[in-house]
């Protein structure tokens, strides 16, 4: 009776268990590629990298409407049901342009900070970058690396460096490329309000101008703008520098601003100014300050080879 009860209890493997390979079990454990309704995949939160339908869009659509998504993407569950995208933001708005309802997609878990991490680490291979996009990709990417150093339940390549007493911010600057306080001054933008940040990614302020504004009050932002605007000028180094002194002091209000971007630079040249609101009606709304005078300059050019022909009969 005792061996009849025993033999019960054995648990008999089943054929699928007998006849399956190591390498078969490994198989079904292995990343695969499914085709997620584009409706089911959410952007990532705070995505700090624009997705235009520029010309570079137009050209990715067009290739995805002939070939498809050749790369698949790379999404994450959501505890709430569907996928959120951590890479292939602009495969999925390519593939929305040309009327695609499904995109090929990697599903795999990870905590947020993973997910931050290999977000921008991907987004940063791009050849054209804003430093606006480079200032919060650094900035989140740089949190999540902190966080990860102060967790105890990681071994992680971070956290053993981080004991060893490399700050976060020195791993981040090998990883990118750019030196420690490089990183440092672009995380230093994202202090900057959106309409000036803006006009760094314009290129109509210079990058360190750009940082020393960043120290200025959100008031004192705002009504260097809207100088900036009604003056048509913006700061050098050594006026950005003086603002930002002042501010600290106590003493930067919109008059100290205006007598500081509208004093004459060293070696200034004259200039030639058109009242903004004189031309503005002639271009797109969507143009940029830099496409505006391209377009200037070019139709100056026609003007003057026409007028050098007539000269010439």
């Amino acid at each position: 009776m005792a061996k009849s009860s025993a033999r019960d209890n054995i648990k008999l493997a089943s054929v699928d268990d007998l006849f399956t390979t190591e390498e078969s079990r490994a198989e079904q454990q292995r990343e695969k590629v499914m085709d997620i309704p584009l409706s089911e995949i959410s952007d990532f939160p705070n995505h700090p990298f624009k997705v235009k339908a520029d010309e570079a869009m137009l050209e990715m659509a067009d290739s995805v409407k002939q070939y498809g998504v050749l790369i698949p993407g790379l999404v994450r569950p959501k505890a709430d049901g569907g996928y959120e995208m951590v890479a292939g933001h602009r495969r999925k708005k390519a593939s929305e342009l040309v009327g695609k309802e499904t995109m090929p997609c990697i599903v795999r878990e990870m905590d947020d900070d993973a997910a931050t991490i290999i977000m921008v680490d991907n987004n940063l291979q791009r050849e054209s970058i804003l430093p606006s996009e480079k200032a919060f990709a650094y900035k989140m990417k740089l949190e999540a690396m902190n966080r990860q150093g102060q967790r105890t339940d990681l071994t992680s390549v971070q956290l053993e460096q981080k004991l060893k007493g490399t700050s976060s911010r020195e791993i981040l600057a090998k990883q990118s490329g750019e030196s420690d306080p490089q990183i440092f001054r672009y995380i230093r933008l994202t202090e900057l309000i959106s309409p000036i940040l803006e006009m760094v990614d314009e290129k109509q302020i210079a990058f360190n101008p750009a940082v020393e504004l960043s120290y200025l009050a959100e008031k004192e932002q705002q009504e260097l703008y809207e100088t900036m605007r009604s003056e048509e000028c913006t700061p050098s180094l050594a006026q950005a520098q003086r603002m930002k002194k002042l501010s600290q002091d106590g003493r930067l209000n919109m008059d100290v601003i205006f007598s500081i971007l509208t004093e004459e630079k060293p070696n200034q040249k004259e200039k030639f100014n058109i009242r903004r609101e004189r031309i503005d009606r002639f271009f797109p709304s969507n143009f940029t300050e830099k496409q505006k005078e391209d377009l200037i300059v070019q139709l100056l050019e026609s003007w003057y080879k026409k007028r050098q022909r007539e000269q010439e009969r």
